[in-house]
């Protein structure tokens, strides 16, 4: 089975902050080694997650790996996201949606910190 990322963002009215996301999510899927990677949006941008994982399931995914690229479980990973998920799977039935935690008490988050620190340091 194969599996397909979709990288899951608030979205903004800013076309520039989608486009920020947008590269990031090139940026990892050139490294990933994940070959079915999609940018999906909540609000704001496009494609929005249903159209992400349609997407990904053209492409021939089987299952789908949600990725929430916010920092916190907020009210939209803990209502929206879910609900989101539930319609996709109705749309899908025979494709398995995982959600993963958001980037909250990821540690490579403290490396960042840092990085930005030393980097204001530096100027």
């Amino acid at each position: 089975m194969r599996t397909g990322i979709a990288v899951f963002a608030h979205g903004s009215a800013i076309e520039s902050a989608n486009e920020a996301v947008r590269r990031v999510v090139a940026g990892f899927a050139q490294t990933s080694g994940f070959d079915l990677v999609e940018p999906a949006f909540l609000e704001l941008g496009q494609p929005d997650l249903p159209g992400a994982v349609a997407r990904l399931v053209e492409r021939g995914a089987g299952r789908v790996i949600v990725v929430p690229y916010f920092l916190t479980l907020g009210k939209h990973l803990q209502r929206d996201l879910p609900r989101i998920a539930g319609e996709i799977s109705v749309i899908h039935p025979d494709v398995e949606i995982q959600v993963t935690p958001p980037l909250d008490g990821h540690p490579g988050l403290v490396a960042i910190l840092a990085d930005r620190a030393r980097e204001a340091l530096a100027r």
